[in-house]
């Protein structure tokens, strides 16, 4: 389990929404804008994790996500590039 991902919306939202997001790490980058990333169970959670931020009309900019499958595939679990 513990699947990857990375996901920016446009603008900077307060730090304390990463209860709200699966405990995700929450950073903001110098192009006005808040990356969510870390570790989530599985994919369910991943697309959770999404109908959340659009339920409450955050602006999309970037996502990725790796599932752990393809990280023991490569036989190196740190590997999230």
């Amino acid at each position: 389990m513990n699947d990857y991902c990375e996901i920016v919306v446009k603008s900077h939202l307060d730090k304390d929404w990463s209860g709200w997001y699966h405990g995700l790490t929450i950073t903001h980058n110098d192009r006005g804008e808040t990356v969510f990333s870390g570790r989530l169970r599985d994919q369910a959670a991943f697309y959770g994790l999404l109908a959340k931020m659009r339920d409450l009309g955050l602006v999309l900019m970037s996502l990725k996500y790796q599932a752990n499958e393809s990280l023991r595939e490569n036989n190196d679990p740190d590997n999230v590039t």
